[in-house]
């Protein structure tokens, strides 16, 4: 009876045995962001699996929050890679004959959302077989930045940073001086595998160049920075020279307002002068007008006046103050016994714009 059962297991693990298997064993990638992934997959197939082959990767999100997703598909002799959206165009068969045992894949371009287990899994009737292989995408340091927070004087204390833009933790940091003896100070010793280096009461020799690695799994980076420490900078006269240039700036500021404002006030007072002057002063009279209205007065009297009272009439008009008078150029080299008229100036006649007979008027009645 025992060797009954002997014979049996034997023959169930030969039969096991000699069923499709898959040779990979499970494992764990790592890859850094923008990178391709080599997913292995290879199998054996046994006499008995006659039934056609079909391969099959599956992904299963990292967050958990997604269904298994198939991603690339081998059925009927045909190959089938747009199932799954977020990888199409970036998952590829590596061999081209996947009956010779290779369903092994590439994933390229590699982005934080491919993160997840993958599971190959191959068929064929009656073998059946599958493996995981868990996939992490990491991001190299990059955007390495170094730099001096605070003021590189003597006696000061400021510190030296390195700052990643980004890289996956964890993250290592190595400093290294790069210049003057590139011996590095004591006291920064339980620094140098930190981000930030903190400097006390600096001296000139700490003056040099610096660099900083930051290292993760999948790659580094480097940035370097120059420190160069100074005598202390006269505070004082930079803050008077401020001042100063504050109270220059301002006085300049209020000139500017003052002839501004002054302007204005001139060009206002000139406008309203000149339109009162236009508004209350009449225009002033001709010469030639007045004259003309003179005559005309007396010329309209004249013919009312005998020659016996017209020596009177001529005498007090004369006494009265008139402008005409300023054009009678008096002649005082007339005969005895004979009628003259004083002359009239030509120039005065010219001036006046009167007629002769206006002008003999103004003669006979000035006599």
């Amino acid at each position: 009876m025992a060797l009954l059962l002997r014979l049996v297991l034997l023959c169930g693990v030969a039969d096991f045995t000699s069923s499709l298997s898959i040779t990979t064993p499970d494992q764990m990638i790592e890859k850094a962001k923008g990178e391709t992934a080599y997913l292995p997959c290879k199998f054996t197939l046994s006499p008995e699996d006659q039934g056609p082959l079909d391969i099959e990767w599956l992904l299963s999100p990292a967050d958990n929050q997604k269904v298994d997703q198939v991603i690339i598909l081998y059925s009927g002799d045909k190959i089938y890679d747009d199932y799954y959206q977020d990888l199409k165009g970036r998952v590829h068969f590596t061999s081209s004959d996947l009956k010779s045992g290779d369903a092994s894949i590439n994933v390229t371009n590699l982005r934080l959302s491919d993160i997840g287990t993958y599971q190959c899994k191959v068929k064929k009737a009656p073998g059946v077989g599958n493996k995981k292989i868990q996939l992490t995408v990491l991001v190299k340091p990059s955007g390495i930045r170094c730099y001096v927070d605070g003021s590189e004087e003597i006696g000061n204390d400021f510190k030296l940073k390195c700052e990643p833009k980004e890289g996956s933790l964890p993250l290592q940091y190595e400093w290294q001086k790069l210049s003057n003896s590139q011996k590095l100070p004591t006291l920064w010793l339980p620094d140098m595998k930190s981000p930030v280096i903190s400097v006390k009461n600096a001296s000139t020799e700490y003056s040099g160049t610096y660099s900083c690695t930051v290292t993760n799994r999948v790659g580094s980076d480097q940035c370097q920075l120059r420190l160069n420490v100074v005598p202390p900078s006269n505070r004082a006269g930079t803050i008077a020279g401020a001042v100063v240039g504050i109270l220059l700036a301002l006085v300049l500021i209020g000139l500017i307002v003052f002839c501004c404002r002054k302007k204005r006030r001139e060009e206002k007072y000139e406008k309203e002068v000149h339109h009162d002057i236009r508004e209350d002063v009449p225009p002033p009279k001709s010469r030639a007008s007045t004259a003309r209205s003179y005559i005309g007065s007396n010329h309209s009297s004249l013919g009312s006046m005998s020659p016996s009272n017209m020596e009177g009439y001529a005498k007090t008009q004369y006494n009265q103050p008139s402008s005409t008078i300023l054009l009678v150029q008096p002649d005082f080299s007339r005969s005895k016994g004979s009628l003259g008229f004083p002359r009239l100036s030509p120039l005065l006649k010219q001036m006046s714009g009167l007629s002769e007979v206006e002008h003999l008027y103004i003669q006979m009645i000035n006599t």
